[in-house]
């Protein structure tokens, strides 16, 4: 039986960029198959009451300062040289994360998917803009006036609900989280816990 691990993810989240970044070197390391889960992460928060750590840690300087210290350590770790903040965040992502699926479906959804963690995390466009959007995939070999429309249809708005609704329902809070079968890991610094759970199923 193949090893697997579910990648929880949205655009929106700088984490789930690093930790997409170093997904090829971990599933040649594991030999595990890497199955991304496109969730809608306001959807995450609002079904469980969480916050983005900016937002819950605002007060709390010194917690914040932390945070960038060890996102910095990461980047340096696995020389992520291309990440840049995006100057537009925080975005809504409901428009990238439909397209997921609708990327998903067209069998488009590595490209996609590296596509638009590139446009987030390194071009730092406003993807929140259908214009930009549209754009942005046209010019990465995607067609982006279809993506664009598939966002719209009513069975992609309801996948994307169901995943969320999916994640919430197996404890998920945030992202990224990771799962091996049931066992839950939350965030890229759990990425040697997950390498366990791999060897010992």
């Amino acid at each position: 039986m193949n090893k697997q691990v579910d990648f929880i993810f949205d655009f929106g989240g700088p984490n789930a960029y690093l930790a997409h970044h170093v997904m090829a070197d971990f599933k040649a390391e594991t030999g595990a198959e890497i199955n991304y889960v496109p969730c809608l992460l306001g959807g995450i928060f609002k079904a469980t009451g969480n916050q983005p750590p900016w937002a819950t840690f605002a007060h709390v300087k010194s917690k914040l300062d932390y945070e960038t210290l060890e996102m910095n350590r990461f980047i340096a770790k696995y020389k992520l040289t291309k990440f840049t903040m995006n100057p537009n965040f925080p975005i809504n992502t409901i428009l990238l994360m439909r397209g997921a699926i609708v990327a998903q479906a067209q069998g488009l959804y590595d490209a996609y998917i590296d596509a638009g963690m590139r446009f987030m995390w390194e071009d730092g466009l406003k993807m929140d803009d259908p214009q930009v959007y549209a754009q942005a995939f046209n010019e990465a070999g995607l067609d982006g006036a279809a993506l664009l429309e598939g966002t719209q249809d009513s069975a992609v708005k309801e996948q994307l609900a169901k995943n969320t609704d999916e994640a919430v329902a197996r404890g998920v809070f945030g992202v990224p989280t990771f799962f091996v079968g049931d066992e839950m890991f939350f965030g890229k610094e759990r990425l040697n816990q997950v390498k366990e759970a791999l060897a010992a199923s």
